[in-house]
């Protein structure tokens, strides 16, 4: 990655790191961000006690560290493994992957303007980070919100080829809601009531998908920008299908929401 920042980090942040030497009680590591080295003491390597700590972490191996104390004068950092949580992980992993991403698409760019890569990451970054503190948040601000490249501060000659390049490249995130319907029905029109109720149910959305799952199940889920959204629609389509349903004073109508992960 290209991506550096200046200065040092602040404490708590949570840093990809290189392990650079390992020693006996303590690990030496290059935190990419800052190109900065820091240390890891063995006691911050993991809870218990470490027989080997090469068992644990081995030069040139990435990890995903907490900074504990900074020291500027002396230039020292001190980090933690062990205190990193598997939450935190995912999303610095994350985070990581769509900078990587980000700068795929600026590197497009530089190949459509045939120029060299790392001038044209330092216009976009520098007029993109100091605001968003990483590109593929500016990124995502022209997809989800229809911003301009160039009203947020990058030159024409970037911001129109570019914008074109992160809608091509990056679609709105999207969330999805889903649930069981569970439909009894005695009626002699059983079969015409279920159907009824499932195609007024689809046709309040779009985005609503319901199908089969046998013995009266059925799943329904909906996908939106947002969940308050989705619930929205989730909610007014299983209304429908309800209201359909138990307007036959023999027809049973349940529905179980499934939990977000």
């Amino acid at each position: 990655m290209l991506l550096k920042r200046h200065g040092y980090p602040e404490e708590g942040d949570i840093v990809f790191c290189t392990v650079t030497n390992v020693q006996y009680n303590s690990v030496f590591v290059r935190i990419e961000e800052y190109n900065k080295q820091g240390l890891i003491h063995i006691s911050e390597i993991s809870p218990g006690r470490i027989r080997n700590i090469r068992d644990y972490v081995k030069e040139g191996k990435m990890v995903v560290c907490k900074v504990l104390r900074i020291d500027e004068r002396k230039g020292h950092i001190d980090l933690s493994l062990r205190r990193v949580n598997e939450r935190e992980r995912r999303q610095k992993t994350d985070e990581r992957k769509q900078e990587q991403k980000a700068e795929k698409i600026v590197e497009g760019l530089a190949g459509q303007l045939k120029k060299p890569f790392e001038k044209v990451y330092e216009e976009v970054s520098s007029a993109l980070m100091p605001k968003y503190g990483f590109l593929h948040v500016a990124f995502e601000e022209v997809v989800e919100s229809d911003e301009s490249l160039e009203k947020m501060g990058l030159k024409k000659e970037y911001a129109e080829p570019l914008e074109a390049l992160v809608r091509e490249k990056i679609k709105p995130k999207q969330v999805t809601l889903s649930g069981v319907i569970t439909i009894k029905t005695y009626a002699e029109s059983g079969v015409d009531i279920v159907r009824d109720a499932l195609v007024k149910a689809r046709s309040t959305n779009k985005t609503i998908n319901i199908y089969y799952l046998g013995a009266g199940n059925y799943s329904i889920s909906v996908e939106a920008k947002d969940y308050k959204d989705a619930e929205k629609h989730l909610k007014e389509a299983v209304g429908i299908a309800e209201k359909t349903v138990v307007s036959d004073k023999t027809s049973v109508f349940k529905f179980k929401k499934r939990e977000r992960d």
